[in-house]
């Protein structure tokens, strides 16, 4: 059975980069566009690790990350984040993200972020 990957990300083209790389390597992705989705799709889902923007309308990467290490505190979660962010991933670390991925990224930082989630 295929690992499953929760991507999280309010911009469609991040998205469904992410997802090409991810499925090429045999892994099953569920979207959501925004920390709310990310939330009940991982209540429903149950995903084995999840990428997640920090910037995103309704509900941001951190507060969404927060809501699911409540849920479950084994949470794998690795946060996606532009240039400049570092204060928020310094925060998101605290909050429980096990590593975070500055975009634009390489296919090859995305799954080297994976297996360190994964193992």
């Amino acid at each position: 059975m295929s690992q499953k990957i929760l991507i999280v990300d309010d911009a469609k083209f991040m998205r469904v980069r992410c997802a090409r790389i991810l499925s090429e390597q045999g892994f099953d992705v569920i979207e959501a566009e925004n920390g709310i989705q990310a939330v009940e799709k991982y209540q429903i889902e149950s995903p084995d690790a999840v990428l997640m923007d920090i910037s995103m309308p309704e509900m941001d990467g951190l507060n969404a990350l927060r809501a699911i290490r409540e849920l479950d505190p084994a949470a794998r979660v690795a946060m996606l984040t532009a240039m400049g962010q570092q204060n928020v991933v310094i925060e998101a670390i605290k909050a429980g993200a096990k590593d975070f991925i500055v975009k634009p990224f390489e296919p090859e930082r995305v799954l080297n972020s994976l297996g360190k989630l994964l193992m």
